[in-house]
């Protein structure tokens, strides 16, 4: 088994040991490597390393390339079915399977690095090219863990780096527009907002299965593994349904919540929640018998949060999230017919003189009734991203060449990381409503179990990241990772 102990390692020291530019044998060579402090390389081209390179990454790395300024140097994903269309797409590019030998080999070949993993391999390589001095663009959400998410905010402004997170709706011009309206006094002082999502649409609420199955060959599991427990390998995990898996996704809540929580938390200059509480749906065992798979995300969930008073609003606020197709009522002033959020997914701010709503990705901002939309002309008050949501790409790659603290960004990890702890928060209130104690019957001597974590309020500190009131909960705030894989 690889292993490496990030805490014990220097990777800018083994670099300059181990490596020169003579020895790199390529013909890309980074802006930082041709000058001192200040100097711009004639192409004034970003070199960005791409770490999980199928599906969203590959997405991802083609869209920095499509700006015009960054060259895609390096790919690094440990299944090469799912790299085949980013080797084929960019042919100059080195290709490595394990990100720490990419890091430890080629480290002063790049500025740049793209993570787009499974959630739980997200915060490792982060941290680690944040410490070599490398900007930074990671996949929504940030983090698998709470812990984590506060250990990336902190070290992007410890280690000066660019960072933006992959929630692209953050650029789009939908969130400007719900901003400026409520700035604006349309709809009052709001104190309720739902967001909602269809999602999942993988596997969830179901037990471990059984069976192993043969590792593909192209496929190297222990990689993939990275921080998670040791487990055998089965059929049908990767390369999606890992999301319903507590080990390495973040159920519904990761997948969608930072492209819809997104919204009220910048409308309303949300932070930390101070409460949280939560019910979930269940699946039947037999045709009697209703039950929990503590390995995997519930099939639908209901989270209530409660924010307190921020600059933007009076009072505090109460935040619903509802995924597994459970839906709010639908708002009086919406027609019967008339498309609620997007249809799937969407969110609604309620406020003391009327009400707005936006899709996905904060898209389609509606005030109801959806006539008065029309009606209402408010000056622009938000400089828009060129491009709109898919300028997100671009606004990371012109902040990275210009450097730290030189331009604006959608989602660096100071906001984004404090959305993404909300998220986890939530999270946390999912999982800890399944806690259970075993307990002996006093009278007849039988045991049973007790849930300690259902029908309670759990009260968040989120100074010191804990839950005040459930000392269980707090086992998920940071995992125990695998040995040798230590953030």
């Amino acid at each position: 088994m690889k292993k490496t102990n990030l805490s014990n390692s220097n990777p800018r020291r083994d670099f300059i040991k181990n490596t020169t530019v003579a020895s790199l044998g390529i013909s890309i060579i980074p802006r930082h490597v041709l000058g001192g402090k200040g100097f711009i390389a004639p192409s004034d081209k970003l070199i960005v390393a791409g770490i999980g390179v199928g599906g969203k990454g590959e997405s991802d790395i083609y869209s920095f390339a499509q700006s015009g300024k960054a060259d895609i140097g390096f790919l690094c994903d440990v299944d090469d079915r799912r790299a085949s269309r980013s080797i084929s797409r960019f042919p100059k590019a080195k290709y490595y399977k394990d990100w720490r030998e990419l890091f430890d080999k080629e480290g002063k070949s790049f500025d740049a690095v793209s993570v787009s993993t499974p959630d739980h391999n997200h915060a490792a390589p982060t941290m680690a090219a944040m410490q070599m001095g490398k900007h930074v663009y990671v996949q929504k959400p940030l983090t698998h863990d709470i812990y984590e998410a506060r250990k990336l905010t902190e070290g992007a402004e410890k280690y000066k780096i660019v960072s933006q997170m992959g929630n692209q709706g953050a650029s789009g011009d939908g969130v400007r527009k719900l901003r400026e309206w409520y700035n604006a006094g349309l709809i009052g002082d709001v104190h309720t907002v739902y967001c909602w999502t269809d999602r999942p649409v993988w596997p969830q609420g179901i037990p471990w299965p059984a069976n192993k199955a043969k590792v593909p060959k192209e496929l190297d599991w222990d990689l993939w593994l990275g921080t998670a427990p040791y487990k055998d390998y089965i059929d049908g995990l990767v390369p999606f349904n890992w999301r319903g898996w507590w080990d390495y996704g973040t159920g519904a809540l990761g997948d969608m919540g930072c492209h819809l929580v997104e919204a009220p938390y910048r409308v309303l200059d949300l932070k930390y929640p101070k409460d949280v509480q939560c019910s979930v749906g269940s699946v039947y065992v037999d045709e009697f018998k209703r039950g929990y798979f503590p390995d995997s995300c519930p099939p639908s969930s209901h989270v209530t949060m409660t924010f307190p008073k921020t600059t933007k609003t009076k009072g505090d606020v109460i935040l619903h999230w509802m995924d597994g197709g459970i839906q709010p009522t639908r708002p009086e002033e919406l027609g019967p017919n008339e498309t609620f959020g997007d249809g799937g997914n969407g969110v609604l701010f309620i406020g003391t003189k009327g009400k707005m709503m936006c899709g996905t990705y904060g898209e389609n901002p509606q005030l109801l009734p959806l006539s008065r939309t029309a009606e209402v002309n408010v000056p622009q008050e938000f400089k828009r991203v060129t491009n709109g949501a898919e300028g997100h790409y671009a606004q990371w790659v012109e902040a990275a060449i210009a450097g730290y603290g030189k331009k604006e960004l959608s989602s660096p990890f100071e906001i984004a990381g404090p959305l993404t702890e909300t998220l986890l928060i939530a999270n946390l209130a999912i999982r800890g409503v399944d806690i259970r104690n075993e307990k002996k019957n006093e009278k007849n001597g039988k045991t049973y179990f007790e849930y300690p974590g259902r029908n309670i309020e759990m009260v968040w500190d989120a100074e010191n990241m804990r839950v005040t009131n459930l000392d269980e909960a707090n086992k998920y705030v940071k995992r125990n990772y695998r040995e040798g894989w230590s953030l």
